[in-house]
């Protein structure tokens, strides 16, 4: 089964934002993130700001980015379930922990958190409507 038949044959909420509005938020969301963590990593790199700031902001990139192949590629809703989790809870950590070194960068996060707290929201709703099918 393709993925596409795969996420179609899903339980979902009514609420569930459709495919074009899930990309146009990802078209929207990709270039602050791409600016924001730019920033952080290079003035990690300068040492201009300690490591330890660089590392919530790692951890989400890698999270964000391992969230389709578990979703759609393994069709795994437990996995891509702990995977959004991870994602929004290094958002608010990303957010406490660059606070102190640039307010901008927390606060730009602020769409970022919102969507994905979406996101979260409805991966768990999917995830409990499909149990049985885990």
């Amino acid at each position: 089964m393709s993925w596409m038949e795969w996420y179609q044959s899903l339980a979902k909420p009514e609420w569930t934002p459709a495919p074009s509005t899930i990309s146009l938020m990802w078209q929207i969301l990709y270039p602050i993130i791409v600016i924001t963590f730019g920033y952080v990593f290079v003035q990690v790199a300068r040492r201009k700001w300690p490591v330890r700031v660089a590392i919530p902001f790692a951890i989400n990139l890698v999270a964000n980015l391992s969230f389709t192949p578990l979703m759609f590629g393994l069709q795994s809703l437990p996995l891509a379930t702990i995977d959004i989790l991870i994602v929004w809870s290094t958002i608010i950590w990303m957010m406490i922990v660059v606070w102190s070194s640039s307010r901008w960068i927390a606060l730009v996060q602020l769409p970022y958190l919102t969507w994905v707290s979406i996101a979260t929201v409805l991966q768990l709703s999917i995830t409990a409507m499909n149990w049985s099918r885990i």
